[in-house]
């Protein structure tokens, strides 16, 4: 009996360890969920980022880009994994509140319906103990007393046997006999009850009250299998109910992929930079056998004279045109700026011995080709267009454009301001219909409070109406001059008058873009000096270059290319720009008179002040 007690003592120790295993099972794989919910979260964080990262910024260039197909479907892409990234954030806040949330309350539960269950266990193993506790000890006692009981009749049969024993000791013999029969009788009957109700007890014990116990704890066992395998199911249609949604994000960019249209694109950039400008028209043969009849042919870079007449002059200057395939820096920088390395020193300081430094252009003259080089490939030196450099505004026109960039920058504006009007028109519709409520009922309000609200309003459309008949007025100007959309560009091409060189080097050269919006300032082609000035007029809020040091002439030099300037020896004169390698150094007189002169014709004194900054 007392092995079958702790055999099932042992039994109550294995459960007790299985019921425990199983609930850290539970709570591990709460663990798992509860990271895993973590992990999708910090997923979807990543998501949002990068998509975030990627998206246009507003009021940019890259908000421009996105009108062409390709971006567009990028910027669909960019959005679809935004609401991707939403998906995980719901697959996270499902399984915490289903499965991480609902796990942790169920095992709280269950540790108290475990305790509860072993409690019950020990308090009935710890009755049936004291119940066989109680039996052993009747036993005992019954024992005892029959033993006691037997030894008595024993001495008072051996009193009774003795002659020489007294009456009255037989007789106490005989009574206590009798005594310890009856306690022996008493034991018996005590010891048969106890033993009665331990067997009960017993029965009760192993054939109900355990069973029960593990019943329950099996029962119990069985729930907590069962719920995690609900809970591993559930992990899983989470995931399955935002299948659909993932799904419809990705082919949305499927979608969003198949719109690209490349033609659309490419379309689109024709019509982005379409210039207007009308081809150049055919180079004309040089004829270098007759040197006083030389052609100039730079039909490639100005408008054709067709039947000879020189467009008249305004102050002795030609508002000259550029052409549209070179850029205004390089053609100033090749105006401006020397083309020849500057001359040697020479090897004495007498100002007869030194000639006279770079070759004057009435000397040598450079093949239009290597002009056109040097159009193409120089390193532009910007004077005159620093401003632009430095992102100062346009001109209210546009005249800086190309004639259809023009054109639909103006046609932008024209639609800027008219939606600006009818907002003033709106506004004004719905200060008038107040005012005549206020007529009609003064008590809501006085209807002259609205009057110099009003006043206002007919001032700011006036000014926009006006604002928006000078724009088309400019736009009409701009498709005037557009050639017809079916008509073929007209090819331009011409050449000069035979010129004396006194003539090509006092006349200036016409260069017209086919709608004249592209103007600039400009001198003859062929190589002479081109004051700052000439440029001065459409740039009158040009700042000068600051001056960052000091040169003294060491050498006579006369300036004869264009973009030099002459010194003479011993001369003192203010540096703007430093060599920049190229052996040049660019000095200035006055706030006229500024060019280039060699480096090795100077000593240079630069301010340190301005030299660091």
């Amino acid at each position: 009996l007392f092995f079958f007690y702790d055999s099932l003592q042992d039994q109550f120790d294995n459960l007790e360890k299985h019921t425990q295993w199983g609930i850290d099972v539970l709570e591990k794989y709460i663990k798992f969920v509860k990271e895993r919910t973590e992990i999708e979260l910090s997923y979807a964080k990543q998501l949002r980022n990068l998509s975030k990262k990627y998206q246009p910024k507003k009021n940019s260039k890259e908000e421009e880009e996105y009108r062409y197909t390709s971006t567009r479907a990028f910027l669909a892409t960019l959005n679809e994994m935004n609401d991707y990234a939403g998906q995980h954030e719901v697959i996270s806040e499902n399984m915490t509140s289903l499965i991480t949330g609902e796990l942790t309350r169920y095992v709280q539960e269950l540790k108290q319906e475990r305790k509860s269950h072993f409690h019950d266990g020990r308090k009935a193993q710890q009755h049936i103990e004291t119940c066989w506790k109680q039996l052993e000890a009747s036993k005992r006692r019954f024992e005892r007393d029959c033993k006691e009981a037997d030894r008595a009749q024993q001495y008072f049969e051996k009193m009774d046997a003795d002659i020489n024993v007294t009456k009255a000791d037989v007789e106490k013999a005989r009574q206590q006999a009798q005594l310890r029969h009856q306690m022996a009788e008493d034991s018996k009957a005590e010891y048969s009850s106890t033993l009665q109700k331990f067997n009960s007890e017993q029965h009760e014990h192993y054939y109900t009250h355990i069973p029960n116990i593990f019943q329950k704890i099996q029962e119990m066992e069985e729930r907590r299998i069962v719920r995690i395998g609900e809970s591993m199911k559930t992990f899983a249609e989470v995931d399955r109910q935002v299948i659909p949604i993932i799904g419809k994000c990705l082919d949305e960019i499927t979608k969003a992929a198949e719109s690209v249209d490349h033609k659309n694109d490419s379309q689109m950039v024709i019509e982005a930079f379409k210039s207007g400008f009308e081809p150049p028209g055919d180079i004309e043969f040089e004829d270098f056998t007759q040197p006083m009849k030389r052609t100039v042919s730079e039909s490639s870079l100005s408008n054709s004279r067709g039947d000879g007449k020189s467009e008249p002059k305004f102050g002795g200057k030609s508002k000259g045109k550029l052409w549209p395939f070179i850029k205004k820096n390089k053609l100033m920088s090749l105006l401006t700026s020397p083309h020849q390395p500057p001359p040697p020193p020479p090897a004495s300081a007498s100002p007869s011995a030194v000639p006279n430094g770079p070759q004057s252009p009435k000397q040598q003259k450079e093949p239009l080709s290597h002009r056109f080089n040097e159009f193409m490939t120089s390193k532009p030196k910007i004077h005159c267009f620093r401003s632009l450099k430095r992102g100062g505004a346009g001109p209210e026109d546009f005249s800086n454009l190309p004639p259809e960039q023009r054109r639909k920058k103006l046609q932008q504006k024209v639609d800027e301001l008219n939606k600006d009007i009818q907002k003033e028109l709106d506004q004004r519709d719905a200060l008038t219909k107040m005012k005549d409520v206020y007529i009609k009922n003064p008590q809501m309000g006085d209807a002259a409070s609205v009057d110099h609200r009003l006043s206002e309003l007919a001032q700011n459309i006036e000014k926009l109406r006006l604002e928006v008949q000078k724009f088309e007025g400019w736009l009409a100007e701009v498709e005037g001059r557009l050639p017809a959309r079916n008509e073929q560009p007209r090819r331009q091409s011409g050449m000069y008058e035979p010129q004396n060189p006194s003539a090509v080097n006092s006349c200036a050269q016409d260069r017209e873009s086919p709608d004249g919006s592209y103007t600039e300032e400009q001198s003859q082609e062929t190589e002479m000096k081109v004051p700052a000035t000439d440029f001065d007029d459409e740039f009158d809020d040009e700042e000068p270059l600051p001056t960052i040091g000091t040169c003294k002439a060491l050498y006579t030099f006369e300036g004869q290319n264009e973009g030099t300037i002459s010194v003479a020896e011993g001369e003192m004169l203010y540096v703007i720009e430093e060599d920049k390698g190229d052996g040049w150094t660019r000095i200035r007189r006055n706030e006229d008179e500024e060019g280039y002169v060699p480096t090795s014709y100077v000593e240079v004194y630069l301010d340190k002040n301005a030299k660091g900054a």
